[in-house]
């Protein structure tokens, strides 16, 4: 087994820095509540991308804020002009967040050129870091927008998309000192990177059931989300018989069992949600005339998740059929699979075992913005042990010696990438 370039002395230093500064960054939030609200374009984001550029310089690092709102660093190589391993994360948050969520990744990004730097050590291709101003989507529905800006991926209707107060994102950029007009200048060359690494909490309870600080994320699953409809007859709770009624509500609540008790049995890697539910007109003394409610499907293959929606449709429709009622959906959203690149995971795999005596690959669950990315350059991700998987909530928790662990990982990882290119 070879030696970790990083003490355990270090590595614990540079977690404490980094829960540190994720208690900094939580005071940046536009709600005076519990949890952290930073959203796109927004003064809070912006401020944090000041703070975390001071942090950039600090760890010798060439800052620059591009066209789309990420802050972006950048430590040099021993060639000039060398292509960059990209580090990073996103900055921005969810309603109501936690803490960790993207946040971590960021930071633990500049501790690998904190090291570096302090070591006066300089690998043979340079070192970018990016915290990425918009994964989340809250606050014009568009998520990854600070990846594709990266990519060249932006589609040119992105820019009048509107927020609830009716604000553009043309009008956002133009309030945050940016301009709709130069988004493509954010766009990467790609002979610019070689490769995409990201550290990020589990969002999900694998690694504490297993009792395990990191782990190396194999996929980020597919998805499909769908807006459906239940159209039935409204009617007098009190006088229309239970056997002539066509109550949209009773046929919904029936299909949503049926998700639920259809996805467990199918595949335990599959999951099925119905988030939201609008009932129609909506009074007590008034039996349900039309339902409308959301099914989100995730999964690690497209095949499986495809197949699955299938046969929920098909209840849903036979379900309508029986009650004399009308289902219509429409698939609003759709994700395929995004496959972290089988070299990178040999690397972390190896450099994880190696930590902690041994590792486990997990598809990831929520999105990230390495999907973005995999559209030009190969993507690994390092997984970080999350307390009860709790995330997009305040009470998301790490431990610090987690940190210090995934921290260690990640330089090592980044070290050995860097070596193979010798």
């Amino acid at each position: 087994m070879y030696k970790c370039i990083m003490s355990t002395t270090e590595a614990y230093s540079a977690a404490v820095r980094v829960m540190k500064r994720c208690d900094i960054l939580a005071q940046i939030s536009s709600e005076k509540e519990e949890g952290i609200t930073r959203l796109y374009l927004s003064p809070e984001q912006l401020r944090a991308n000041i703070c975390v550029g001071e942090w950039m310089k600090s760890a010798g690092m060439t800052v620059w804020q591009d066209t789309v709102g990420n802050i972006c660093g950048r430590y040099e190589s021993l060639l000039p002009g060398a292509p960059a391993l990209l580090l990073g994360s996103h900055l921005d948050t969810v309603r109501n967040a936690g803490r960790y969520d993207g946040i971590l990744g960021v930071l633990s990004a500049i501790e690998i050129v904190q090291w570096l730097y302090d070591h006066q050590k300089y690998l043979r291709v340079a070192i970018e870091v990016v915290g990425f101003g918009d994964e989340e989507g809250t606050r014009f529905g568009i998520t990854f927008l600070g990846s594709h800006g990266i990519t060249g991926t932006w589609k040119d209707e992105w820019i009048n998309y509107t927020d609830v107060d009716n604000i553009t994102v043309k009008q956002a950029m133009q309030n945050a000192g940016l301009d709709a007009k130069k988004i493509k200048e954010a766009e990467r060359k790609t002979t610019d990177i070689i490769a995409y690494l990201e550290l990020h909490i589990e969002q999900g309870p694998c690694l504490e059931q297993e009792g395990l600080a990191l782990g190396v994320v194999t996929a980020i699953n597919g998805a499909r989300r769908l807006d459906c409809h239940f159209n039935g007859e409204a009617g007098h709770a009190g006088t229309v018989p239970m056997i002539h009624r066509n109550d949209a509500l009773v046929a919904a609540a029936e299909w949503v069992v049926f998700i639920e008790r259809t996805t467990s049995k199918m595949n335990q890697k599959l999951v099925a949600t119905v988030g939201k539910i609008n009932c129609f007109p909506g009074a007590a003394n008034v039996i349900p005339g039309k339902v409308n409610l959301t099914l989100d499907i995730r999964g690690p293959q497209d095949n499986a998740i495809d197949y699955l929606l299938s046969i929920l449709l098909a209840k849903a429709e036979n379900i309508a059929l029986k009650r004399k009622l009308k289902f219509r959906q429409i698939e609003y959203y759709r994700m395929p699979v995004t496959h972290c690149d089988v070299p990178l995971q040999q690397i972390l795999n190896q450099v994880i075992e190696n930590i902690q005596g041994s590792t486990i690959q997990i598809p990831s669950g929520a999105g990230h913005d390495a999907i973005a990315i995999a559209e030009r350059w190969p993507v690994g991700m390092l997984f970080i042990r999350n307390y009860r998987g709790i995330s997009h909530h305040p009470t998301e928790m790490v431990q610090t010696d987690d940190v210090s662990l995934g921290i260690k990982a990640y330089l090592q990882a980044v070290y050995n990438l860097s070596t193979k290119l010798d």
